[in-house]
Parts: structure tokens; sequence; C-alpha cells
């Protein structure tokens, strides 16, 4: 009989506020920030320090968990936001409701800039795989790739006003491109090293770029319609970039600004007034610079070029020069020279105390400051800090969610309601069911920990050798023991609960005993434990087992050996050899037959106690194994290790059972509940997740099938982009390309199309046949095939049609075979009657003309079909397009009626509806404070009246 497992799935993650893999950004109303935290994205109310909702991806049968850290975000003027994946996926976010609308897939490689334009209807995405690829947010589709960067993109920005984008690299280079005809229109050279952020004012005046080169360098933006008014662009001459006379240039070259970092740039970013400018380095300190406004930085300009006069007048023969200026063209006069100095001046340096990861302003500022700025560390932790006109100040934190460093051990209490995890600096107790931090306490680097019975108490051993007692209900340390000479490796309780054992890296493993005693000073008694006796051994205690019967101790060694002794008597009883490096973690089964050993040679080995055989030794991960228990009252047990994967396995039949994927880094520690129902995992990545038993049940046998599909599918991939994936043929002056990527859907629905396809033409077939036996007279009932669920053949096939993704639609068709992209031909014309299938229809015509043209235009029968389908076609989106035009005319019109009865100014109608919203919002809190000030006077009346009377 073949025995059925029950299945563990991943049910909560949590413990990171914020991954440094991608940035942070506010949404349009400023209340909340978004931050990444590994594959969700945590939506934190700003004044309340609160993460009120979490955006996390569905799991998909072709995604891996570790793949899914977000690698970069966009928010839109909307409630639109835009998140990119490691593994190329774009997904677009309603954050207001908290779900994907859409998932885009086009890039090969992790997405590592994204950008809206001003309206929120494009979207532009840049990868690592060199690509930039422009997507229609409406329609949710791809529209175009553009290709011509030699190394990863890193930034990208919007030039709205004359349709344009700009595009930075590592390669070193910026490209402009032109949205409408799709080309790249200028190449910037000059930077000495790899771009990594760019960004345009709100004004689109000025680009600005950063670099690991010891300046910023500003380009003045020329638009088509009119020239930038504070920039002489006749008078520059000292532009390398470009020939003198190139009335194609965008940006020109306006100068630079030494900073004052020797750390590369990481982030800049004009705020959303562009009166401020900040420069993130990749280190702890982010400059300031105040951007002066046109009649400002002429006055500033004057007094420069007075300055300059006098100097010359003084020393006569000395030439004076300035850095960050191209000429100084008409001095004096009533129109002087503006230079990227007068504009551009540093305000203020920010320092933090840790690496600053990501800086994104506030959309909204309050009265009686410049902005305000969210930073976000590389210890897991949320900053904002006001700027001030003098100076910068921190406002608050949010740290209390998450461990600064990497979780090194978690232990559950005997209930299953309580979870710590320690770290190096900090204790942490959780409710493991809501993910809630309920205590952080103050500590030593905590390496190893446990509740003690009653779980009114916790003992964490630390790397300094102390015992630190946790009164849980206060979260206070009650008590500190010196307990070894050496780092505390491993902590046990004894299998009566009075006492626990411990092992160091000093060689020695010692036996403690509870105690409840009582401090001088003190009312209340708390928990300590003396030690009552210890063990010697010949090298550093790693681990330390006991067995649940009492009857044995387990110790691995830093030789590579475990041994075991008697409880009662501490008299040597086995040696257990085999493992080729020190192991790293142990357990001993319920039953006290078995013990299972993790090692750093990548081994699990089972070893049953009564004779010291090993049972089997199992290959079990590609890195060491950091943890291994067993599940209470059976012979299945869990490891961990640093390749990132949970493990289950069955020590009986030595098999793997399951493979539980979703940690981002080396996973350290495993804690299992006492009714095996689930465990949770602690990890590098600084999170900390549990995995629930279900109901589902699974055969070992399935899951093997399941493993080897997934072997041959990623092979498939791998030899796929190895051969199609070369970069040289990326031509300099840039490219367009498909903006869609072949995946496992396109081709299931590729499949799908030709299985409908298919059926349709043998129920035609059939239904023919139906037709001519009743024309002679055989008269019999016609049973359409209960498949097609009651559909005919024309709207089954348009059924399969529709329920392609929009943005896998190119992909699906350019699979198809022309025979079969024929026979969808001739369904056309029948489906464009249908008003709400116009788009579909349209789209399906133009991409499958397109794609076999040339095979179309061969072939004799298919030339009256297309001249058919291009004249009904015509037709019926001319019909479309008047009704949206009608309704589009009704609805401005309505606007200027509701403008004409009012003063509101409807020009632009979003900004205003924001206006009065945040409006409303402020009379809403002055009203509730003047009502909580009434009550407040009302009650000092009564208490004064109280008074008088007595």
């Amino acid at each position: 009989m073949v025995k059925a497992y029950l299945r563990y799935e991943p049910a909560a993650s949590f413990g990171v506020i914020v991954s440094g893999e991608s940035n942070i950004v506010y949404d349009s109303s400023g209340k909340h920030l978004l931050a990444a935290a590994l594959e969700k994205i945590g939506i934190w109310h700003v004044r309340q320090g609160l993460c009120t909702k979490t955006l996390a991806p569905l799991p998909s049968s072709d995604s891996k968990g570790p793949s899914l850290a977000v690698t970069s975000m966009a928010s839109s003027s909307s409630s639109q936001i835009a998140s990119g994946y490691a593994e190329g996926s774009i997904r677009i976010w309603d954050s207001e409701k908290g779900i994907c609308e859409t998932t885009l897939n086009g890039h090969k490689g992790a997405v590592t800039a994204l950008r809206y334009n001003k309206l929120g209807s494009l979207l532009a995405s840049g990868s690592k795989d060199n690509d930039i690829i422009l997507w229609d947010v409406v329609g949710e589709t791809g529209l175009f790739r553009l290709r011509g960067h030699r190394d990863q993109v890193t930034d990208l920005v919007f030039l709205d006003f004359d349709k344009k984008l700009v595009t930075a690299s590592k390669d070193k280079f910026l490209r402009v491109w032109d949205l409408d005809t799709q080309h790249c229109m200028q190449i910037i050279s000059g930077h000495h090293t790899e771009i990594w952020s760019i960004d345009i004012d709100p004004e689109e005046r000025f680009l600005v770029t950063g670099s690991a080169d010891p300046e910023l360098r500003f380009y003045a933006i020329k638009h088509e319609l009119a020239d930038g008014q504070l920039i002489a662009n006749k008078n520059e001459t000292d532009v390398k970039d470009l020939p003198a006379e190139n009335k194609w240039a965008v940006l020109k070259s306006f100068g630079e600004i030494q900073r004052q970092s020797k750390d590369r740039v990481a982030t800049v970013r004009f705020n959303k007034s562009g009166n401020l400018l900040a420069c993130q380095v990749a280190g702890k300190t982010v400059e300031i610079f105040r951007v002066l406004d046109e009649s400002e930085s002429k006055r500033k300009a004057k007094r420069r070029i007075s300055r300059k006069k006098e100097k010359k007048s003084s020393k006569e023969g000395l030439e004076a020069t300035e850095k960050g200026e191209t000429n100084i063209g008409a001095e004096g006069g009533n129109n002087p020279v503006v230079t990227v100095l007068d504009i551009f001046k540093l305000h203020q340096t920010l320092r933090a105390g840790k690496k600053i990861s990501s800086i994104s302003f506030s959309p909204v500022a309050s009265k009686n400051l410049l902005a305000t700025l969210a930073l976000s560390l590389n210890n897991n932790l949320l900053e904002f800090h006001a700027i001030e006109s003098n100076s910068t100040s921190k406002l608050s934190a949010i740290e209390l969610q998450g461990h600064r460093a990497d979780v090194r051990s978690v232990t559950l209490s005997s209930d299953n309601t309580l979870l710590m995890s320690t770290s190096h600096s900090a204790i942490k107790i959780w409710n493991p069911t809501t993910g809630s931090c309920l205590r952080t306490i103050d500590s030593g680097y905590g390496l190893c920990g446990l509740f003690v019975p009653g779980n009114k108490y916790a003992v964490v051993g630390t790397k300094g050798g102390t015992l630190e007692f946790i009164d849980v209900r206060s979260g206070n340390c009650v008590d500190v023991v010196e307990a070894h000479g050496g780092s505390v490796q491993s902590i046990a309780l004894t299998p009566d609960g009075t006492g626990l054992l411990t092992g160091s890296a000093d060689h020695d493993i010692k036996f403690w005993e509870f105690q409840m005693v009582q401090k001088s000073g003190e009312g209340s008694k708390h928990l300590t434990a003396s030690p009552t006796s210890s063990l010697k051994m010949n090298d550093d205690v790693l681990v330390v087992a006991a067995s649940p019967d009492g009857k044995f101790i387990a110790v691995a060694l830093l030789d590579s050996t475990v041994k075991v002794y008697y409880m009662d008597s501490l008299k040597f009883f086995l040696s257990l050899y085999g493992h080729k490096l020190p192991v790293l973690c142990m357990d001993i089964s319920s039953d006290g037959d078995l013990l299972v050993s993790g090692s750093a040679d990548k081994n699990v080995k089972i070893w049953g106690l009564d004779f010291g055989d090993c049972h089997k030794s199992l290959f079990a991960h590609a890195d060491s194994v950091m943890g291994v228990k067993f599940v209470r009252n059976t012979h299945y047990f869990f490891t961990v290790g640093k390749d990132r994967l949970v493990k289950y396995w069955d020590a009986d039949k030595f098999e793997l059972l399951l493979t539980l994927e979703g940690h981002h880094a080396e996973v350290w520690c495993l804690a299992m509940s006492n009714r095996g129902d689930f465990i949770v995992t602690g990890s590098h990545d600084r999170s900390i997740r549990r995995w629930d038993r279900t109901d589902e049940p699974f055969f070992i046998e399935e899951e093997k099938e399941k493993r080897l599909g997934e072997m041959f599918e990623s092979d498939i991939d791998n030899a796929f982009e190895n051969k199609y994936g070369s970069k040289e043929e990326i031509p300099e002056e840039g490219a367009v390309a498909l903006a869609g990527k072949k995946t496992q859907e396109t081709l299931t629905a590729t499949d799908s199309i030709i299985e409908a396809l298919d059926m349709a033409d043998a129920e035609l077939k059939r239904i023919a046949e139906h037709e001519e036996d009743k024309s002679k007279g055989r008269v019999s009932e016609f049973r359409s095939n209960i498949l097609m669920l009651g559909l005919s053949p024309s709207d089954y096939v348009l059924r399969a049609l529709s329920s392609v993704h929009t943005n896998d639609l190119e992909q699906t068709l350019m699979a198809l075979p022309f025979s079969d992209a024929l026979d969808l031909l001739s369904y056309l014309e029948s489906w464009a009657s249908a008003i709400d299938k116009v788009e579909l229809v349209g789209r399906v015509a133009v991409l499958l003309v397109q794609l076999h043209h040339h095979q179309l235009v061969s072939t004799v029968s298919a030339r009256p079909l297309i001249t058919r389908l291009s004249d009904s076609l015509a037709a019926k989106v001319k019909e479309r397009k008047d009704i949206m035009g009608f309704n589009l005319a009704g609805m401005d019109h309505s606007t200027q009626f509701m403008s004409s009865r009012s003063d509101a100014v409807f020009r632009d109608k979003k900004t205003k509806l924001l206006e009065i919203r945040a409006h409303n919002d402020k009379r809403t809190e002055e009203r509730e404070d003047t009502k909580q000030e009434k009550k407040r006077k009302k009650k000092q009346k009564k208490s004064d009246g109280g008074h008088v009377w007595s």
C-alpha cells in the first residue's frame, strides 16, 4: 500500500520591514510609504508607523519563491503601484484595494528601474538584460522594446513635454529615445564610470546624473517648442558630447557640481515642488541641494560677475576660472549667463547611523518644512527626516517590527502561542499566528534560546558566554549569569524540565538547575539557574541534545564526531563517526531510537542509538545543513541549510518528501511546534517564516516526477537563453523589438487555441453532415459536443482567445502555425459584429497580418478573406471610435458646465480634487481638535464650579 503524507506550505512571513534590494516610494497622497520586504510590498502609514496593507504575489506553478524578490518600485499619480521582480516580471497593483491588477512579462533579467509618465498611462522599465520596455498600463500590454545599451539599465525618466525617454546604464552612456518614432536620437558620453541614477526637475528644465565620478553632471533640456529661459544655449561651446550645431540635441551639457562624498552616487531625486535635489551616496550620507528660482539665480549670477570684474581690475593679466561654468558669456548687463552653480546650492548634508539603501521625498510638505525625506537603511529600518531651512532633524523611525541583523535562533513555547527569536543585539517575542512583535528586549549576541516550562521565562545563550534570563510578561532581562569562558553554542532543556544543558566553545558542557531567587531591594522573585555539574570535552562543543526519555545526552564536537553519554552517570556510551566536517545541528526522535545529525559537509546522517550504527547518509543540501528537527512522535524530520531551502524527510524510508522554497538567503535556524502542525524558520534575510501543515495529501512518487519535470523545464529554458540570448547582435545606434517574452503561459495559451480550433472544425464538419442528412430525409436529433460547454464553434474559439492575457497575446499568436492562423482569421469577421470584442479582433487581425505577411501575400485563397476583413473591420473600428469620441465630448461638456457653475478651475482636475480632499481632511482634523478643546474647557469649568460650591 502506497503511503500518503500531508503537505506543508508557506503560511506567513514576518520580521522584514524593508529589504535593501529595492527602492522605497511614497504613494500619491504622501500618507503611506511603500517599502519592499523581499517578495512582498508593505504599505506603511507614516504618522502611525504601522503596516496597513501587504501586497504579496499569489504563488504560481512556474515561479520560485527566491526569484520573486522585489527589485524596483514606482508609484503613479493615481493609486496604482508598479513593482519589478528579480525574474523579470512586473506587477501592477491597486494600493487602495490591495489587489494585483495585471502581470507583465517581458524582461529576461531583474527589473532595475521603473518610472511612470505624468499621466500614469505609460510605464517604462529597465532591466539587467540591458533592454528598456515601454508598457501601456491601460491596455495592459507591452508597446515596444528598446535595445542599445551594452550593460544593465540603472535608471530612466520621461520627458513628457516632448514624448521622449532618457535612460542611463552601467555602460557609461545616456540615451535619449523618441517614443513616437521609437528610435535613439541622442547618445551622450563623458561619464568616466557607471551612471547609477538620473532625474529631471518637475518643470523639465534640467536633468541631473549621478555616477561614481566625483561630480554631479547637469544637462539643460532643450524643448522643441520653447528654449529654456535660464540657459544661454547659443553661448555654450564646451560641449564634448554633441556637435556644436545639432538642432536635434535634446540634452546639452550645462555644468558640474563637485560632491563632498567619495562614495558613488546611488540615487538623485528632485522633490515634487522642484526646489530641492537630494543626492544619496552608497554610504551613510545624503547631500541636499537647494534649487534657486529664476530671480534668485540671476541675482547670484550678477554678484558673481561683479566679483569677477573687481578681481580682474585688481589683478591684471590673471584669468579667473570657475568650476561648473562653461562660458562667462555676456558679463554684466541685465541678462547675465546663469551657470549651474548659480542655480544649485548645497543646503544640508544628512547623515544616518547605518548605510542608506534608498531615499524618497514625500509629495506633500508640511507648512514649516521644506520637505520630508524617507530613508531605508540596510539594517532593516525606515527613518523619516524633516528638512528645514537651517537644519535637518529626525522625525520618526519604524524599527520594532524586525531585527537589525540575522535571525540566529528561533524557539517556540510549549503551547505554541509565543515565538522567541534572537539576533546580535535584541531578543524579540512574537505571536507566531499573526506575526506581530509583542516584546523587544535588548541583549547580547544571542546564539540559542529556549522557553522555560510554564512559558513565563525564557533563557538565551550569548556569544559572550552568558545566560540571559528573560521575563516574558514584562519584557525585561531579570538576570545575567556568567556561564562559560567561550560563546554558548547550544542550549537544551532537561527532559524533566527542572534544568538545562549548555555547550560552549570553551570545551565544557554544564548542567544547570532552575531556581527562584529574590534580590535585595526587590519585592518579587525571579528565575535564575545554578550549575550542578559539568563535563569536559576535547574540543569545542557545537551542539548538545538530550533524549526525551532522559537516558542519553549527545554532544557534537568541532572534530566532526558526535559523542553519546549516559545522562545520569555522564559515562561515555557511543562515538558516532562519519561526517567529514563538523556537525552543526542534531536532534533525537521522541521514542529515543534515532539521532539525526546535519553537518557542514552538506550531508544528513541517520543513526541508531541502540548500537550507534549509521542507518543512512543522505546528501541533503547544496550547502551546510544548519538545522534539523524531528516531528514529535514520528520519524519524519525537517532540515534547513545555507542553500535557502527547507526540506522534509522520512527517516524510516530515507526519502525526501518535500522541498519548501521561500527564503532569499541562508536559513540559520528551525523550530518545530509540539503538535507538528507548523514549523518556523529564521534566515540571513532577516525574515521569520511559518510553514503550516495542510490537509492536502501527497505521494512520494508524484513529488519525484514533479521535481524531474521542473529540472527538465529549467534545462529547456537555460538552453533557449544560451542559444538565443546573445548580446553581440545589438546595434550601437539602438533598435526596437517586441515587448513580450515567451513563457510557459504563452505556450499553454497557444495549445488551448489550437485545441479549440481543432474542436470547432470537427464540430462544423458534424453540423454540415447533419444538414446533409436532414436534406436527404434522414431526420435525427443533433447532439452538440459536450466539451464545448453548449457554445457554438465560433463562440468556443472566441472564449479560448479571450482567456489569453492581453500582455501574452503577441507571443501566443507568434507560436501559432500558419494553417491555424488562417483558420483564426476566418472567424474574425463574425466576431467583429460584437461591439465589446472589436478591440480584441482588431489587435488579433493586425498581429496575424504582421506575423504572416509573406505567406498571406503568396496564398491566393487568403486574399478575399483579408479584403473582406479590412473593409468590415475598418467600419466597426470607426464606429467604436465615434462612440468613444462622443462619450469624451459629453464628459468634457459636463466638466465645462460644472466649472461655469462654480469658481473651481477644472484645467487640472486631478490636482484640484486632491487639494479639495486635503482641505476637507484638514477641516475635519480642526473640527475634532475644537471639539476636544471644548470638552476640556467644559471639564475644567465643572471642576472649578465644584470647588466653588464646596
